[in-house]
């Protein structure tokens, strides 16, 4: 009869087996797990050589290029061809062709904005925005106009007040750089007085006043705004104002007299 072991060495040896099975098992994965680096490097290795190859090959090619077109091209700065001559032969082909550049021309015209604002308008729905520009167009040689417009953009506003400025145009009789007589212009609540000045004076003006005046083309003025501060009421009644200016011709012939008629009268 076989004597029977007792609970702890079979506990024992079960253990032990345990162990020996997974010192195996870590061996054999650390094997594998080498020999695929080992692979791994050699396939890098021979990358990383092919692409050295690939890389010298490319700048012999390039440097065999580089001395085949300067060898072309040393004997053609040496050797001029000559030039043929012949009945054929244009006489301008010789010459340089000289480019001009041609600027755009320039217009006359010039354009001064002197208020933009934003305006509401009640409406069913609510209210609506919109943008009134108030624009002085003039030449400076004696024809000034203003507009005024409204649009839902700044750009679209001006571009109307432009285009309406350009339609309500006045010739200015212009005397040396000056007006002919003094004049009062109104426009609703807004006075304006213009006087004449003399050679060196300037314009004596501000705000919208003195845009209408600069663009018409007068350089020596007083004016004074004796009613509404108001930038289009302002404008209006200068425009008024020069609108009423008479030329010493105009008055003569009005009273059926010459020039020195009526200056000598």
């Amino acid at each position: 009869m076989s004597e029977k072991l007792p609970d702890n060495l079979i506990y024992t040896r079960r253990i032990f087996s345990c162990l020996i099975f997974v010192v195996k098992l870590s061996l054999i994965f650390t094997q594998t797990f080498t020999i695929t680096l080992r692979k791994g490097n050699k396939v890098e290795e021979k990358e990383i050589q092919e692409v050295e190859t690939v890389e010298t090959e490319q700048t012999t090619e390039t440097a065999e290029a580089v001395e085949t077109v300067e060898a072309t091209e040393q004997p053609a700065e040496e050797k001029p061809a000559p030039a043929k001559k012949g009945r054929g032969q244009a006489k301008g082909k010789g010459r340089k062709k000289v480019e001009t550049v041609e600027n755009a021309p320039q217009s006359e015209w010039k354009e001064r904005v002197v208020q933009i604002s934003r305006v509401t308008k009640v409406v069913k729905g609510g209210k609506k925005l919109s943008f009134r520009a108030i624009v002085i167009v003039g030449n400076g040689k004696g024809q000034v106009g203003v507009g005024c417009a409204k649009a839902s953009e700044v750009i679209i506003a001006i571009q109307k007040a432009i285009a309406e400025g350009r339609k309500n145009l006045i010739t200015v009789p212009i005397f040396k750089t000056t007006i002919p007589h003094p004049i009062t212009g109104r426009s609703g609540a807004g006075a304006v007085m213009l006087k004449p000045a003399s050679q060196g004076t300037g314009v004596i003006a501000g705000g919208a006043v003195r845009a209408v005046l600069e663009l018409a083309g007068i350089e020596n003025i007083l004016s004074k705004s004796l009613g509404s501060k108001s930038p289009l009421n302002a404008a209006n009644a200068t425009m008024e104002a020069l609108k009423g200016l008479r030329t010493f011709n105009d008055v003569a012939k009005v009273r059926g007299l010459s020039l020195n008629q009526m200056l000598n009268a």
